[in-house]
């Protein structure tokens, strides 16, 4: 898969694999939860992830683990406006995690320029009128069901060609909507309603997603097929979310070299070397 530069708009057209930084203003995520609740210290740390790289900061106030149950508007409102807006102003370019179309409406407005939405759309009937009317980049990743109930939707035959196919219709539907086509970022979902064969056979399929013809953003980071990966040879315990940030940059690196717009993680530093080496990799082949 060629690097897709789409010009993406109000995006810059970087000359490598873009690193987007995790930002959970979150009581509940898997791995950080809790530890950026203060609308203060969320904007220190992501002033903090750009400094150590990130070109993008995702800011999400609702968890999407598996499990997680959702939360009501005014909370995940009152979490991430507040950051969005002071981030913005300090001139990181900001995405906004979230699958409600009115917290979507909320954080562009206060200087958010993508919208990345786990749920494709599927969440919230509203959200691609919205993406639409604002007209900023949409990140729509592949989605089964709620993350209640979602490892239980990890059910395929063949996974890459489904999971394709599947963002296909997805695509399909949130332009009819209203969505710009020329503004769709895709993402494999990895870890969402996937059992961890399913994740590694995506990951090493990359290729498979130019049949779109959109920018693809991985999301690896410090999830369970990488915990599995690393697990403990004696007792079977999974590595610590976050003891696999080494094997995320590494993750990181892989999709990088098969093409990807963008990788999505929580330690930005390692990672962005690592697509730094792969870009110039890349330059220097035959």
């Amino acid at each position: 898969m060629e690097r897709q530069n789409h010009g993406l708009r109000g995006l810059p057209v970087w000359d490598r694999c873009a690193v987007m930084g995790i930002l959970n203003v979150t009581p509940d995520s898997f791995s950080d939860g809790g530890s950026w609740l203060d609308p203060g210290r969320a904007v220190e740390h992501g002033l903090a992830l750009a400094a150590r790289g990130a070109d993008i900061v995702d800011v999400g106030g609702e968890s999407t683990r598996p499990g997680a149950r959702r939360v009501p508007l005014a909370e995940e409102l009152a979490r991430v406006v507040p950051v969005v807006r002071g981030l913005a102003r300090q001139g990181v370019l900001v995405s906004i995690d979230t699958m409600r179309a009115e917290v979507a409406e909320a954080a562009v407005d206060a200087g958010a320029r993508i919208v990345n939405d786990v749920s494709g759309g599927r969440a919230d009937a509203g959200m691609a009128k919205a993406v639409g009317r604002a007209g900023v980049p949409f990140v729509l990743m592949h989605w089964r069901g709620p993350s209640a109930g979602m490892d239980e939707l990890a059910r395929y035959r063949d996974v890459v060609p489904e999971v394709v196919a599947e963002v296909g219709r997805q695509l399909e539907a949130v332009v009819a909507d209203g969505v710009d086509p020329d503004q769709v970022i895709v993402d494999p979902g990895l870890g969402f309603a996937k059992s961890r064969p399913d994740d590694w056979a995506l990951l090493a399929a990359l290729d498979a997603w130019s049949a779109l013809g959109r920018p693809v953003l991985v999301g690896p980071s410090r999830k369970r097929f990488l915990g599995e990966l690393l697990a403990d040879p004696a007792t079977g315990e999974l590595r610590p979310a976050r003891q696999r940030d080494d094997a995320t940059a590494a993750t990181a690196v892989l999709a990088a070299a098969q093409g990807a717009w963008a990788v999505r993680v929580h330690e930005v530093g390692a990672v962005a070397d690592a697509v730094r080496v792969a870009a110039a990799v890349r330059r220097n082949r035959n």
